[in-house]
């Protein structure tokens, strides 16, 4: 009988997995991919796709032509929970896939927990396919407005920021309408970012008329917009959050190691300390002795020493270590063909960046698109 192996989730990590093992097969394994998208996005695009530069196609990986040239099975849904006992993955439709190892990157959520409200009245960034639907009538909208929408971005780090500038762009090229507000609760714009860049981005925004509001937390939200924590009511049409990452419930619910966020701790070897059989990578994966901020830098990083980690873990053979890097360069778009770099103190900007950064963006995506035709 085969070895199981159990992919949860069609994040960045996860697919250079199913490439690697579509190029080299693992005799006597048998994979699944638990997944409820057929297209995967790739977040260094996205801004680019929201600003018009890329179509959908452009930015993201076709995961059922991705598997079935690999070989991977493709299952279309939700894995709300694992039982560890059995090795049993359970799905929202009450499915249940068996597996020997089982790996997550099934990537968060933006943090609205605890504010009155937010549920209902705003559009979480995450899954980028239900807010890629909303975007597109939010555009329609902005067309044909009389008065300019007011739209509230809460989330002042790059993923909010880029995707401010993005959907201002857009919307201007459209000659729709619109009036754009960063909301933040601390004190300074990307704040994990250089000096710098926060000059250079804080003149884009005052130069495009967005407004930014910082320290000024959110206390709840309504039809009306949202309540601040000093009371004062800012009046929004449409909010959009692109805040902290946030874990889903099950991962401990199924009894999971965890981080008190709710993520699943892993070792050097990318693996649970709790449970051996089991690994996780990227958002969703809190690393425990290493470390880093939540992005897709990382996770693409992961995806090589992942895969040589999961074929060992099927043949029984130690583990090898990860050691990820201390700095990884980022590459932030300003909506236009236009874009800065940091790396560590390091800033700097221009056109010529932007390209870089799309020769960077469209290389790893061309990556797949030549692996699909190789092992087709």
């Amino acid at each position: 009988m085969p070895k199981r192996l159990l992919l949860i989730g069609g994040g960045h990590s996860h697919v250079e997995v199913i490439r690697r093992f579509g190029l080299a097969p693992e005799p006597g394994v048998a994979v699944t991919l638990v997944s409820p998208d057929r297209h995967t996005p790739y977040s260094g695009m996205l801004p680019g796709h929201i600003a018009g530069h890329y179509r959908f196609e452009d930015c993201h990986i076709d995961l059922e032509m991705l598997c079935r040239g690999a070989g991977v099975r493709r299952v279309a849904g939700t894995i709300t929970g694992l039982d560890l006992q059995r090795r049993v993955g359970r799905c929202t439709d009450g499915a249940e896939y068996v597996f020997d190892v089982v790996a997550v990157d099934s990537g968060s959520t933006p943090v609205t927990a605890g504010i009155p409200g937010a549920a209902e009245h705003g559009m979480p960034i995450k899954p980028v396919s239900v807010f890629l639907d909303h975007w597109t009538t939010l555009r329609t909208a902005a067309r044909t407005a009389t008065t300019g929408l007011r739209i509230a971005i809460v989330g002042a780090g790059a993923g909010g920021v880029e995707l401010a500038l993005a959907m201002h762009h857009c919307i201007h090229n459209d000659n729709g309408r619109a009036q754009f507000t960063i909301i933040s609760d601390g004190p300074t714009l990307l704040p994990a970012h250089p000096a710098g860049v926060q000059r250079s981005f804080s003149a884009v925004l005052r130069k495009r008329g967005i407004t930014l509001r910082l320290d000024a937390p959110v206390r709840a939200a309504s039809t009306e917009g949202l309540v601040l924590g000093s009371g004062e009511r800012l009046p929004a049409d449409h909010v959009i959050w692109v805040t902290g990452a946030a874990a889903p419930a099950w991962p401990r619910a199924s009894g999971l190691q965890t981080d008190d966020g709710g993520f699943i701790a892993v070792n050097r070897h990318l693996q649970s300390p709790s449970h051996g059989f089991a690994f996780a990578t990227g958002d969703i994966a809190a690393m425990q002795s290493t470390p880093r901020p939540k992005s897709g830098v990382y996770a693409v990083r992961q995806g090589p020493p992942l895969t040589e980690n999961l074929r060992r873990a099927l043949r029984g053979e130690p583990l090898l270590e990860y050691q990820p890097q201390r700095r990884a360069l980022a590459l932030i778009s300003t909506g236009d063909r236009y874009a800065v770099a940091s790396y560590g103190p390091f800033a700097f900007g221009g056109g010529w960046v932007w390209w870089w950064k799309n020769y960077i963006d469209t290389a790893f995506m061309q990556r797949y698109r030549n692996t699909t035709q190789e092992i087709l």
